[in-house]
């Protein structure tokens, strides 16, 4: 099967709650349409970042049919399915092509950890079989997941056993192993970078699309860093990668998803705090981000 590639930046998805942590699905749309305005290309609902793992399988369903209504076809659409358990990923699966999502994607479980590629493969094609129209992505996060795997020898097993597998949503920082992930059998596999912090160096060796939490608050930056890169001005695309990794570096002084939350509810987002067993931001703690992004230009 052949896919459509992807270019740009993918805002991995937020998804908002309430001050007794329900899920509230009404920013939702205003948020897709805020970032549709600031070069964001796509959105990946229901990851790290959605925090999918927190999440009930119907809030997750109704998480990925809010998104997919309020984008209504502009820009791609992933919806992250992985759960410990393989059953009932496929089914996320199964709803996500339901829906009309633009493609699924799946970290492994992590809880009886994946030992082997082979191990790999076949929980990934268990999954994928849930949605066999669509798009196939394995969201490789071996720092959440554990799998630490080799993924070019996932690709040569994966190929032959998973026909709607289109690539890797590559959250790792092995460089070298996502330049051979791209160049394997020609190209035939997409890789969909996921560290913000080193954009710049996945598009160095081919990257063309990348999926990340800071989109969400920074896009116009990102975009320059692309921008820079592709017309040759690797100077320019160097200082501005700095920016970003100073942006990522401060935000880190944090609970990351918490900070982040924290950043989009001052910038007119009400989605609420992240729950258990992610920490939530002391009112010191929030006070001082706030001052700290008020004297920074990064998130306009």
């Amino acid at each position: 099967m052949t896919f459509k590639r992807h270019i740009g930046l993918f805002a991995a998805a937020y998804t908002p709650f309430n001050s007794t942590g329900e899920v509230r699905t009404e920013p939702i749309a205003f948020m897709v349409d805020w970032l549709l305005k600031r070069q964001v290309s796509g959105f990946y609902v229901c990851g790290s970042t959605g925090e999918g793992m927190s999440l009930t399988s119907a809030e997750r369903r109704l998480v990925a049919e809010t998104y997919v209504k309020a984008v209504a076809n502009r820009v791609p659409v992933f919806v992250q399915v992985g759960h410990n358990s393989l059953r009932e990923a496929r089914q996320l699966a199964e709803h996500a092509q339901q829906i009309g999502a633009s493609a699924v994607s799946a970290t492994c479980p992590s809880y009886f950890k994946v030992t082997s590629v082979n191990m790999l493969v076949r929980s990934m094609a268990e999954v994928a079989a849930g949605a066999p129209n669509l798009p196939f992505y394995y969201y490789h996060i071996p720092a959440l997941t554990g799998a630490k795997l080799d993924m070019v020898e996932f690709l040569g097993q994966a190929g032959k056993q998973i026909p709607n597998l289109a690539g890797i949503k590559f959250t790792s920082t092995e460089v070298h192993e996502l330049q051979q992930c791209i160049e394997f059998e020609q190209g035939k596999y997409e890789m969909m970078w996921g560290c913000d912090e080193m954009l710049l160096s996945a598009l160095v060796v081919g990257c063309k699309a990348a999926i990340g939490s800071t989109y969400n608050i920074a896009s116009p930056l990102y975009a320059r860093i692309i921008s820079a890169f592709e017309r040759g001005d690797i100077s320019a695309a160097v200082q501005l990668q700095s920016q970003a990794v100073h942006m990522v570096r401060m935000i880190y002084d944090y609970p990351f998803h918490a900070a982040m939350k924290t950043i989009l509810n001052r910038m007119g987002f009400d989605l609420g705090d992240c729950r258990l067993p992610q920490a939530a931001l002391n009112e010191s703690q929030s006070a001082e981000l706030k001052r700290r992004i008020d004297s920074m230009p990064l998130f306009g």
